[in-house]
């Protein structure tokens, strides 16, 4: 495990560069996440403009007018932000200790973000000045659904972000109560199904406001979803986030963070012995576990893991272990289902999407079967993951469960009514009657 990028080139490559704690390694595969993302959402938009599935709209600008006093502002603000809390990072011992608090604390460095602000204002001085005219003109623009790219990314990062605080926060609303700002602003529990709800309410929106098919431009980002929702679960994996499964009773923990195959009642004592700590590491009452013990020709670790070093510094403290805060990990190993999460949708599920992409020609059918896909996936991974239960009439389902078999019903429905609902969303030269 490697809470963020320091510890990770201090032990691959031996470099010790403290800066390089800022960047989370959880933040890191997220930020991947969104930029793959946003280069095959790129992709698929402009493939499909080329099919006749979206048109351009036009826009009235005035072109080479000087920099306005709002505009100016508005960048020395973006940028003094950026300084104060971001670099002021890298000035301070206590942001390089634990930059999250750091960030989301009052602190900062107000010599970063004078500078940085000002950096910025320039910058949007300069670019308007480059382009000044003696006489500035209207001219009409064309701008195409690929060129709102950008705009799509912010929208569902910021959307995004907020439903998976939100949604976390309903899943454990008895931890929530006990601290509500702490545990609003925090930069930990995120659920990404409330993510992916918010953010397509927020899209809807903004596609409705510039006239772009919701449904075609779902299409072009199914492909884009799943591949990003299986890079956001290796950043789970390599950062040790909490993402993880029920314990598997056929491998105990060692002191140095491996694992040994274990008998029944070898597990069993160390259940016993270790029974104080579970719980902080989501197992309340009886002991959540299935054993199942992986053929001897592949990595134990692959079945039983203890996330050493983890980033929510949960379990047991680990022998000779120097890494500062992070020197915990699980007495109990449990399944990296994040792990399986990466493997199905990155490897199985998303090249399956990218392959369908070109065959099916109906709208909203590829987003209905992304649906099932993600939906089935999920689904039964939880079947094997530690998350709250709620108690519906004696049975037992989590959050995510609940979601899923939404998104799998959503997305049947969706499949088997695409080509009466969207036959206006396809192009007029695209028969659907001889094309899936």
């Amino acid at each position: 495990m490697y809470p963020n990028l320091y510890y990770f080139f201090k032990d691959v490559f031996h470099i010790d560069f403290r800066p390089l704690m800022v960047v989370n390694s959880f933040g890191f595969f997220v930020a991947l996440a969104f930029i793959f993302g946003a280069w095959l959402l790129l992709k698929e938009l402009k493939r499909k403009q080329e099919l006749g599935y979206f048109t351009f709209t036009e826009k009235t600008v005035m072109v080479g007018s000087p920099a306005k006093t709002s505009d100016l502002i508005t960048n020395f603000l973006i940028g003094f932000i950026f300084g104060y809390k971001i670099l002021g990072v890298f000035f301070s011992n206590e942001g390089l200790q634990d930059p999250q608090a750091y960030i989301f604390s009052s602190q900062g460095n107000w010599l970063a973000g004078t500078g940085l602000g000002l950096l910025f204002l320039y910058f949007k001085w300069k670019e308007k000045n480059k382009v000044r005219l003696a006489k500035p003109e209207q001219r009409k623009i064309r701008i195409w659904p690929s060129d709102r790219v950008g705009d799509i990314v912010i929208i569902a990062a910021v959307a995004g972000f907020l439903g998976a605080k939100i949604f976390d926060n309903l899943e454990h609303w008895d931890t929530f109560i006990q601290d509500p700002v702490g545990n609003l602003f925090s930069a930990s529990g995120l659920t990404f199904y409330g993510g992916l709800i918010l953010a397509i309410i927020a899209l809807w929106v903004y596609f409705r406001k510039n006239k772009m098919s919701f449904i075609n431009v779902a299409d072009a980002a199914a492909p884009a979803l799943m591949l990003s929702y299986g890079l956001g679960r290796l950043g789970c994996q390599v950062s040790g986030d909490g993402d993880w499964g029920i314990i598997n009773s056929a491998y105990i923990s060692q002191p140095d963070g491996s694992v040994l195959r274990a008998t029944p009642e070898q597990f069993n004592a160390a259940a016993e012995t270790y029974k104080n700590v579970t719980e902080q590491f989501g197992i309340v009452g009886e002991i959540q576990h299935a054993a199942y013990a992986l053929p001897s020709w592949l990595p134990d670790w692959m079945a039983a893991y203890t996330f050493p070093h983890n980033v929510n510094k949960e379990g047991i403290p680990l022998a000779n272990c120097t890494w500062n805060d992070f020197c915990n990990y699980l007495p109990l190993p449990v399944f990296p289902t994040s792990f399986y999460e990466v493997l199905m949708c990155c490897l199985i599920l998303f090249p399956l999407l990218w392959f369908l992409r070109k065959k099916i020609f109906t709208p909203g059918k590829l987003f209905g079967i992304y649906l099932i896909f993600n939906g089935v996936e999920r689904f039964l991974i939880e079947k094997i993951r530690v998350n709250t239960k709620y108690d519906i009439f004696g049975w037992h389902p989590s959050q995510a469960e609940l979601i899923s078999l939404g998104m799998i019903t959503a997305g049947v429905v969706l499949v088997l009514n695409a080509r009466k609902w969207f036959k206006k969303a396809a192009p007029e030269r695209i028969s659907l009657s001889k094309k899936g």
